[in-house]
């Protein structure tokens, strides 16, 4: 079936309509520094403890047992009737908490199961009226964070497999929540937030919403609780925070503030009584490695416990938490409240964190030679020594920067230690992304340092989003620069935060000169072929992109060879047979008789990525979940034979839209910008985002902008 190509540019939608109620500042700056924090994860499904007809349940996580081992219903509400946690105590868990060197807890409100672990007006099957406990599980939790001066959070499944217009209970994270679920979760959720006092955060958790409804989620939250922070996992990129995936640590830049969950073992979050746990000394340092490597790049950790169905805290995580607490008690300065490694590079002997006038070395491991190097530290340094003791360690320092030495005495294969840096007036280190200043240099995503964060609609279909891309110029004279920047009809009607040498401003992408692109000589385009579905998500692809020969398998020696499309053509939208959370590749060959750059448009559906002779010239998802979408890409071709491929997800729909097209207006828009006076060897940073963005979360969408730096 064949369609007209359609007109809607959802990226310009996006930048004209922001619904993203931005927090409070101060609110939010509290919540990073806390950087460590108790997840609790207890439930019904604690009293099996992974364990059900005395067989043990290896498939999945044991709190999700009940649709892993295909419990039914009621026999599910008969377990209820044992869970009797007279060996739960809140203050314990507080003090627990807190000797861990914790700053709040989270703990599991309601789980996929349906199960309250509180009194609501909603169901019955909830801690009070379901169970012989009778007692009301998050309200003395919530006092008893109150007397201990720790944040209290709720985890809450949007999930509810108890209720009856739940959806079937299917493979899928991202299960579809009908409207009457939608009512019963805000329900619930208002009662969370008005009899439980003071809520620091409220973590989400699985689920599918429109973007509406997940907006109106997140305007009761604030609503109820303004300095209640939300969770990513809310869906349609409403969250204040980025949630990572389960046990992940990022090794890149992420421009938003986010949070980094983890269980104490793979296998599951809930208690498992079959579980291996190892050798405590192993896990202390595997969990208090993640703290540091999380911290150090300004994320928070959040780290689970899973209390058996008694209530009773298994021994080993509580002694691993101790122990951390331990080390905490001596090294915390460099956890709380820091800032991220300023440094944009890695070292083999661990993480850094900061402060304004202090660097704190996290020692993971003995460095090469006792030596440390820090290559471009500058400052006046007032001292350098061993935090926990203060032991002097010696250094040097000139021009090329820092030089410590360390003594195999300090003992780190047995105890992580942190070295702390401290600085009389602050502390320099060489910026990202130096660029070398060959005029006229060109800016554009390509170069440019990324900022990243995640964006999507639910838990299956996200992806990493660019938030911020940045460069830094460093002359090799003092001159006057001239700034041009360039953009297409893509991103024309956006506006961007431009910041160059250290000024910000707003600038409109409208308004500027149009100028024909200098292409469509001597251009032939090739037959269309298409690879069939691979399940997917809505970013990367599948194979690699460089060189692929249409006459062979992709991705793999497994696939099979590019099927060719006689019959379909350019500048016409098709309609491909999909299955969710599947991709559709396009490929198609251009013989060009000269370097050129030739405009095309991309028609597609829930996500694409488009790509040329292997490098990806643009990637987002459909944040609006609009039937289809269009991009206007520059293509960069070079003389000779060019591949474009062009990757079509699928998340919801049964059919995928496909389409590139030939006949979009040839033109650019040029816009001069202020000159600009440098001076030699200093640093200037240059970097645009988004202004007014439809979230913190939005990916910028700006594939085609370019600044071109000339000389004057």
């Amino acid at each position: 079936m064949k369609q007209k190509l359609t007109s809607f540019i959802i990226l310009l939608l996006l930048a004209k309509t922001n619904v993203f109620a931005q927090h409070d500042p101060k609110a939010l700056k509290d919540w990073q520094a806390q950087k460590y924090s108790m997840f609790v994860h207890f439930g019904v499904y604690s009293v099996l403890g992974g364990v059900w007809d005395g067989k043990p349940s290896y498939r999945n996580v044991s709190e999700q047992i009940q649709a892993h081992a295909g419990i039914y219903s009621d026999d599910y509400e008969r377990v209820a009737k044992r869970f009797n946690p007279t060996n739960w105590n809140p203050d314990s868990i507080v003090s627990l908490a807190k000797k861990a060197g914790m700053r709040s807890i989270v703990i599991t409100s309601k789980h996929h199961d349906g199960f309250c672990m509180f009194k609501t007006n909603t169901t019955d099957f909830n801690i009070v009226d379901a169970t012989p406990y009778k007692r009301d599980v998050l309200k003395e939790l919530s006092e008893a964070c109150k007397r201990g001066g720790l944040r209290f959070g709720l985890y809450f499944s949007l999930i509810d497999w108890h209720f009856p217009q739940a959806s079937p209970i299917s493979g899928s994270n991202s299960d579809y929540i009908t409207p009457e679920h939608v009512e019963l979760n805000k329900k619930q959720i208002t009662e969370l937030l008005t009899n439980y006092g003071k809520v620091s955060e409220l973590w989400f958790d699985m689920g599918s919403q429109s973007p509406k409804e997940s907006k109106e989620l997140s305007e009761l939250v604030h609503k109820l609780q303004p300095d209640c922070m939300i969770g990513s996992r809310v869906g349609n990129d409403m969250g204040d925070f980025n949630v990572m995936g389960d046990n992940q640590e990022p090794d890149y830049a992420i421009g938003v503030p986010w949070q980094s969950p983890a269980s104490f073992f793979d296998e599951t979050w809930g208690y498992r009584s079959f579980q291996k746990r190892g050798k405590e000394e192993d896990k202390i340092r595997e969990k208090l490695t993640s703290l540091i490597r999380v911290t150090s790049r300004g994320g928070n950790f959040l780290l689970n416990i899973g209390p058996m169905g008694d209530g009773s805290v298994v021994g080993f995580e509580k002694d691993v938490l101790l122990k951390i607490g331990q080390w905490l008690n001596k090294n915390g300065e460099a956890i709380y409240g820091t800032d991220a490694d300023p440094f944009h590079i890695s070292f083999k002997w661990g993480s850094l964190t900061s402060r304004t006038n202090k660097l704190y070395l996290h020692l993971l491991s003995a460095p090469e030679k006792g030596q440390i190097s820090l290559p471009g530290l500058s400052g006046k340094i007032k001292s350098v020594s061993v935090l926990a003791d203060r032991t002097k360690i010696k250094y040097t320092q000139n021009a090329t920067g820092v030089q410590l030495y360390v003594p195999a005495s300090l003992g780190i294969d047995k105890e992580f230690k942190v070295v702390v840096i401290e600085f009389v007036n602050g502390f320099k280190v060489p910026p990202a992304n130096i660029l070398k200043d060959n005029y006229p240099l060109v800016l554009n995503g390509h170069n440019a340092f990324k900022h990243y964060s995640s964006s999507g609609v639910d838990y299956s279909n996200r992806y990493q989003s660019t938030v911020k891309e940045s460069w830094t110029l460093k002359p090799s004279a003092s001159r006057i620069i001239q700034p041009v920047l360039y953009y297409s009809e893509n991103e024309k009607g956006k506006e961007i935060e431009l910041e160059i040498g250290g000024k910000s401003s707003n600038v409109s992408l409208s308004g500027g000169k149009e100028e024909a692109l200098n292409n469509g000589k001597g251009l032939k385009w090739g037959k269309l072929y298409q690879s069939g579905s691979y399940y997917s998500g809505p970013g990367g692809v599948h194979g690699n992109l460089k060189n692929v020969a249409i006459d062979q398998p992709w991705p793999n020696g497994k696939s099979p060879v590019w099927q060719l499309k006689s019959d379909w053509k350019n500048n016409e939208v098709y309609e491909v047979e999909a299955d969710k959370a599947t991709a559709t590749y396009l490929l198609q060959e251009i013989e060009a008789d000269e370097d050129q750059t030739y405009a095309v448009g991309i028609t597609s559906g829930d996500a694409v990525t488009v790509s040329l002779n292997g490098e990806i010239l643009d990637e987002h998802n459909n944040p609006l979940k609009v039937r289809s979408m269009k991009d206007v890409i520059l293509l960069p071709l070079k003389k000779g034979k060019n591949q474009l491929i062009v990757k079509f997800y699928n998340g919801f729909q049964k059919s995928s839209t496909v389409g590139i097209a030939t006949d979009v207006k040839q033109v650019i828009y040029r816009k001069d910008l202020k000159p600009l006076q440098v001076e030699k060897d200093k640093y200037y940073p240059i970097s645009w985002k988004l202004h007014n963005p439809y979230s913190p979360h939005t990916t910028l969408g700006l594939p085609n902008v370019r600044l071109e730096l000339q000389v004057k």
